[in-house]
């Protein structure tokens, strides 16, 4: 054989072998980075993202203590005297939860029957033990005028009791 062809053959396998080491070098280097959400990954640490995430949950926390908008975030056992009416501010909720209940209202507008779906029109039977909506003040209930006890109702939000 030639030894210029030796030469060419041998430099040959000497790159193909350099090139092979350099290739399994960086596969293994490949391997052992870091990967994303690890506490070595480059872009955020762990601890960076602990922080952030302890700080909005604590603002969470207090919004939740503070009650939000001031109105009253507890159930509220109220009795009704027969002859009056339970008025509810916008936004509360009532729950009927003893006698017999009618709907309440200066406008032609209703109640919203969340339990059932419906719209109960003033003057119309409010069932126990749903949860009802006012979107607006100046709706209630009052007792049945057929008979003659009182109501005992459950209310979330504002409310007034008039005669």
């Amino acid at each position: 054989m030639n030894p210029k062809y030796l030469r060419l053959a041998a430099l040959i396998v000497i790159v193909m072998i350099i090139g092979g080491g350099i290739g399994w070098y960086q596969s293994v280097e490949a391997d052992s980075t870091s990967t994303p959400g690890n506490i070595d990954d480059p872009i955020v640490t762990k601890s960076y993202v602990d922080q952030n995430v302890a700080k909005l949950v604590a603002e969470e926390i207090e919004k939740l203590g503070s009650g939000g908008s001031g109105a009253s975030a507890k159930l509220e056992v109220v009795t009704v005297p027969w002859g009056s009416k339970v008025i509810v501010e916008d936004g509360g909720e009532l729950i009927v939860r003893s006698g017999k209940a009618v709907a309440y209202s200066t406008d032609k507008n209703g109640l919203s029957d969340m339990t059932d779906g419906l719209d109960i029109a003033p003057g119309k039977p409010v069932a126990a033990n749903h949860l009802i909506l006012f979107p607006r003040g100046g709706r209630g209930v009052e007792a049945d005028p057929k008979q003659t006890k009182g109501l005992i109702v459950l209310v979330r939000g504002e409310y007034i009791l008039e005669n």
